[in-house]
């Protein structure tokens, strides 16, 4: 008999489809039922993201990122550790749209950083 895997346990069976950029973006994120809130994106994909997150998310919620100057893009959380969450977009954004994000924020000032001062 097969156990349903949890959508976490769904997505480290496969290859990630497309490689993440480490970078650092400030951008809102916004969880189904709740406000929007100020976050700091790490890393990004065709697929999804990595961001900062006090407060705790659960797997499976529904969220929109909105960067600097784009629409909200609509995924789902798969993980959340020490204040960072991890989501899947629910479609895949254009890599023409990923490519400007990477050489607009791709080399901040400075070096950048990866990882915020939440903890």
């Amino acid at each position: 008999m097969k156990t349903a895997l949890t959508p976490y346990q769904e997505a480290v069976q496969e290859d990630r489809c497309a490689p993440r950029t480490k970078i650092a973006i400030p951008a809102q994120l916004r969880v189904s039922g709740s406000p929007a809130f100020k976050t700091v994106v790490h890393d990004l994909s065709l697929a999804g993201f990595s961001a900062s997150s006090i407060g705790r998310l659960r797997a499976d919620q529904l969220c929109w990122l909105t960067l600097p100057g784009h629409q909200p893009i609509q995924g789902r959380i798969v993980w959340w550790n020490r204040s960072i969450a991890g989501a899947a977009f629910d479609h895949l954004i254009e890599s023409a749209v990923l490519d400007e994000i990477i050489a607009q924020w791709g080399r901040p000032l400075g070096g950048g950083v990866t990882r915020s001062c939440l903890y």
